[in-house]
């Protein structure tokens, strides 16, 4: 006599031999299973490793690909954040040379941050976007903050080639 023992339940115990436990059902994963997660809460914006000595560049699981904090940053993301933030310091020059040639300031923000001196707009100017894009970096693995990025970066070079047209006339 065969018995099937279903998935989960204990054997009965027969004289007879029975047949091996039935395979696990097939994980939605390739890797193999790893277990229970050991972690207490998952990873933070803001750990010890979020700028000196982390661990983590990469996610580790495909289904971990939307949504994920990491400790360490690719050459890729780097360069494009620098990219805007080149950009916006020569938005920020060629800003105050047209205004000293004469020229208006379209973008209400900047013109009241033009309220504060020329130091005080490059410095609130360079600030703030500095700022959006540490928040842009740290969501790295978010889909609408790498649309942001590049968003950023497209813009800002459109506007620094818009103004070097503006500069040759």
């Amino acid at each position: 006599m065969n018995h099937t023992v279903p998935w989960g339940a204990e054997p009965r115990m027969t004289s007879e031999p029975s047949e091996p436990y039935p395979p696990p059902p097939p994980l939605a994963s390739d890797h193999p299973p790893r277990g229970p997660d050991r972690r207490r809460r998952a990873t933070p914006r803001f750990s010890r490793y979020s700028f000196v000595g982390g661990r983590r560049r990469e996610i580790r699981r495909g289904h971990e690909a939307e949504g994920t904090y990491v400790d360490l940053y690719g050459p890729y993301l780097l360069i494009a954040l620098l990219w805007v933030a080149l950009m916006n310091v020569g938005d920020s020059f060629f800003t105050l040379v047209h205004l000293q040639a004469g020229g208006i300031e379209l973008n209400p923000i900047a013109e009241r941050l033009l309220q504060t001196g020329r130091f005080g707009f490059v410095f609130w100017k360079c600030l703030l976007i500095g700022l959006a894009l540490f928040v842009l970096a740290l969501h790295k693995n978010f889909r609408l903050a790498r649309i942001g990025i590049w968003v950023a970066a497209a813009s800002y070079t459109l506007l620094v080639s818009y103004h070097l047209v503006l500069f040759k006339i």
